[in-house]
């Protein structure tokens, strides 16, 4: 492949595929530039291509992935012997075929700067950590980028502003709320004259393939949303760490899913969604709409000497035990300014150990080399080659110092485990006062039920949950095991919430106290247990359930993040997080919900973080959390035009007191 001109790169970067460094559609097969000819019983007969993740047909033919299925879309039959042929009945070629494809010859997409000749299979991390004509595209793109944005930010109107990196993806202004929606990431009306202000919110729409070797291993996020919640979408609320998801790099917590194979989940119940997600298959081919940020109006002249006023320049120094060392930090780049951008600190990491560096850091140089108008890709690099010392030369603003944030900053990461403990403790016994709709509260059943039982015999419950958890939840029972009294009574049901134990109160308890109570209390020949049932939710999800789900483990079974909005309030536990920014900022947070004639009154739920904002570095808020009060101002009752103002008027500081449950897992 020649590399791209530099008139081109703009085109070509939508295009280029950074996993074979060729330039395909998404759902074409990876291409590659093969050393040697391919023997013909290594070629698929659909492309005409060695093989690519093969499948064995029941007639003894062996075809690329991709190709077959898109062949069994529209015929039945198999392309070389037209004997009937159904998908699921292929079956994934043996290891040494799949081996013998992997250890093929290729070529270096990138030959006018990497003559590297590679095993087909080691191609993918040559591009991604080693290939230096990939890093001199990849740094021919952003300049290009960067020159096009600034460009753009310069002939920019009151109208929404076109991303500059997209002909590709389609690019949509979020400018216009839908009804119920408050967006307090932006305000049109600025007092301040010569502050930047911000045009429109940038999403853009993308297709994310998700490879599975075991069709049943889960994805590894939570999902929030749906039809039935005032989210209306469904929206990654989380990506659980060392995931298939995490692992393809690809999806962001606030990511919109507008489509699963072909299946449009835009507007479907919560539990019908989660069941799509669940379907066992080897491809999982995700459409989903991501934030991109702001774009921006008024000259970059004009920002850049507002946003230098009050900075600093900072030099840290990271020791590498070794080259291969990583530093544990997250890097990233803003659509509204060039240069590279700490993200995060992974807990545990070299850098969060050491303790200089911040989120939001602009990283000007490492190692003596310009950073400026640099890429991620670029910085990654140089870390990765550094051996010894990493010298960081950063710009920081000057009002992250205040005594309030670091203050804020020491109570959650400099305390000792002991105060920690106890702080935390304290937080998850608070009960909230803010009431919710009564109409919510009738999905819960409180049941008394006492059970006669052998002295030595079980209750033959599993549960989990409990108050040390992350998201607070209460004790809830995971399985109903056939050796127990509780099996043989039939009153307790996978769901119920366990609320005491013969006047023992277990709201409040962690997993372990739980389990603790709950054996001391068994050794009676008679148990009165309190429980609430969720009947109304066990119901929608089975009526809407789609065929062909997979089937879930007892074990590893855990409720539906709707069932969790059905909890009376006295079993919440509210967080308070409070939010920092400048004048010039926004809060970068949309929100849903209120009351209103014809809805009723419903909760208010964050349904968009935005990158590149206050809400999104603090990294505490997620999409799908329920707001119950502002700056101790509670939000029941309210309508959104109450509550824009009482965002809108905080400036630089707001305290949002939010009850977070965990998304549905798939």
């Amino acid at each position: 492949m020649s590399d791209p001109s530099l008139e081109d790169a703009s085109s070509a970067v939508n295009e280029l595929c950074w996993e074979c460094g060729q330039t395909h559609m998404v759902l074409e097969n990876h291409l590659y530039d093969y050393q040697d000819e391919v023997d013909d019983e290594l070629v698929c007969h659909i492309c005409l291509q060695p093989l690519l993740q093969p499948l064995d047909t029941p007639c003894g033919h062996t075809f690329c992935f991709k190709c077959l299925e898109n062949f069994l879309q529209e015929q039945d039959f198999c392309p070389m012997d037209r004997k009937r042929l159904h998908f699921q009945h292929c079956r994934k070629s043996s290891l040494l075929v799949r081996n013998l494809l992997d250890k093929l010859m290729v070529f270096c997409p990138f030959r006018l700067d990497c003559e590297k000749v590679m095993q087909r299979g080691e191609l993918d991390p040559h591009l991604q950590n080693r290939c230096l004509g990939l890093t001199k595209y990849r740094a021919k793109i952003e300049n290009k980028r960067q020159s096009s944005l600034k460009t753009n930010q310069e002939t920019a109107t009151n109208d929404a502003t076109v991303a500059a990196e997209g002909s590709a993806p389609a690019v949509v202004s979020l400018r216009t709320a839908e009804p119920g929606l408050v967006n307090p990431a932006f305000e049109e009306d600025r007092e301040e004259d010569d502050l930047p202000r911000l045009s429109s919110l940038l999403a853009e729409t993308t297709v994310v393939e998700i490879h599975r070797v075991d069709p049943q291993e889960e994805l590894g996020i939570r999902i929030v949303g749906g039809k039935d919640t005032p989210l209306c979408n469904i929206v990654i609320q989380e990506i659980l760490r060392d995931s298939i998801v995490a692992r393809n790099g690809k999806l962001a917590p606030g990511d919109h899913i507008t489509e699963v194979n072909g299946v449009n989940i835009t507007s479907v119940p919560h539990s019908y969604a989660i069941s799509v997600l669940r379907r066992p298959c080897s491809v999982s081919r995700l459409t989903v709409l991501q934030e991109r940020g702001f774009a921006i109006r008024g000259s970059s002249q004009e920002r850049s000497s507002s946003s230098s006023r009050h900075k600093q320049t900072v030099n840290v120094t990271l020791h590498k035990r070794d080259r291969g060392e990583p530093l544990g930090i997250k890097l990233i780049r803003k659509p509204d300014e060039p240069g590279v951008f700490i993200l995060d600190l992974l807990a545990g990491g070299l850098a969060a150990r050491d303790g200089k560096l911040r989120n939001n850091d602009k990283v000007l140089m490492i190692n003596q080399q310009d950073l400026k108008n640099g890429t991620p890709e670029i910085a990654a690099q140089i870390i990765q080659s550094s051996e010894g010392n990493v010298n960081f030369t950063i710009q920081r603003c000057s009002d992250q110092q205040g005594s309030e944030i670091i203050d804020e900053a020491g109570s959650s990461n400099s305390s000792s485990p002991r105060h920690r403990s106890k702080s935390l403790q304290h937080q998850c016994r608070r009960r909230s006062h803010y009431q919710k709709d009564l109409s919510q509260t009738s999905l819960c059943l409180e049941k008394s039920i006492p059970v006669r039982k052998e002295p030595r015999e079980s209750l033959g419950i599993t549960i989990s949950g409990g108050r040390e958890n992350k998201y607070k939840v209460p004790i809830y029972v995971t399985s109903i095991q056939p050796v127990g009294c509780l099996y043989k009574d039939g009153r307790i049901k996978k769901g119920n919430v366990l609320l005491s134990i013969n006047g023992v109160d277990l709201t409040q308890l962690s997993y372990n106290e739980a389990v603790s109570v709950l054996k001391l209390n068994t050794a009676s020949s008679t148990v009165l247990l309190r429980v609430l049932e969720f009947p109304n939710i066990d119901m929608s999800s089975a009526a809407e359930e789609p065929p062909e789900t997979s089937k879930e483990n007892d074990y590893d079974w855990s409720p539906l993040w709707v069932m969790w909005l059905g909890l009376p309030s006295y079993l919440h536990c509210c967080n308070d997080i409070t939010l920092h920014k400048s004048n010039s900022e926004s809060w970068g947070f949309s929100i849903v919900g209120g009351f209103e004639e014809s809805q009723d009154n419903q909760p208010f739920f964050i349904k968009t973080i935005v990158p590149g904002t206050p809400a999104y570095f603090d990294g505490r808020l997620k999409c799908g959390d329920e707001i119950v009060a502002v700056n101790g101002v509670s939000t029941a009752g309210m309508s959104n035009s109450a509550v824009i103002p009482m965002l809108k008027e905080q400036r630089n500081r707001v305290t949002l007191t939010v009850v977070s449950w965990p998304g549905s897992h798939v």
